[in-house]
This record gives structure tokens, sequence and C-alpha cells, in this order.
């Protein structure tokens, strides 16, 4: 649990660094499975779009990462630019799941 008596700074370190961490985690994640795999439910090209979706989110994680590092800590990240890497993490969750599921599914099922 996070002490709310916390100065900003420590507090924004205390959220935003893990945040960033995880979108750096999942974002690969995706990208692992986008390019190593042939998701059968995709198009080739709507696969191609989804992993430049993600290669482009990476960009962006990085720079934000990479800003947050060098401003010590002391710049935060509007809300309105975390939801687009949200919604596209939501969205490489369901094709990884579906995937997964079909790839337990019983041959011919």
């Amino acid at each position: 649990m996070l002490n709310s008596n916390l100065p900003e700074s420590e507090l924004l370190k205390a959220l935003l660094e893990p945040l960033l961490e995880d979108f750096n985690y999942w974002f690969e994640r995706s990208s692992n499975l986008l390019e190593t795999e042939e998701i059968h439910f995709l198009s080739g090209e709507a696969q191609s779009d989804l992993l430049a979706r993600v290669k482009q989110a990476q960009q962006e994680v990085g720079a934000a990462k990479a800003l947050f590092q060098a401003t010590g800590g002391q710049v935060g990240i509007e809300t309105a630019a975390l939801m687009p890497w949200h919604k596209l993490l939501a969205e490489c969750w369901q094709v990884s799941a579906r995937f997964r599921s079909w790839q337990s599914a019983p041959p011919g099922k």
C-alpha cells in the first residue's frame, strides 16, 4: 500500500516507474508473439498492423521512461497518453488469449 504522505515526486516515482516497466514487459511479450507466431484468426495485414502499433507504443514508452529518468522522476505522463497504450495492451491480451485457447484445443474441435 502506498503511503499518501509521500512527497509528490516520490509518489509519482512509486506509481509511474512500475507502470512503465509493466508496459515495457507486456509490449515485449506481445511483440514476440506477433513476430514468431502465425495468428490464424488475423489476416497477415492485421497481424502486421498490430505489430507495427506495438512497436510504435514500445518506442513511446521508451521515450517516456527516458524522460522520466532524465528528470529524476520529476515529470509525469498525462492520462490521455497512457490510455492508448492500455487499450492496445487490452487488444494484445485478447489476441494472445484467443491464440493460446486455440493452441490448447484438441485437434478437430
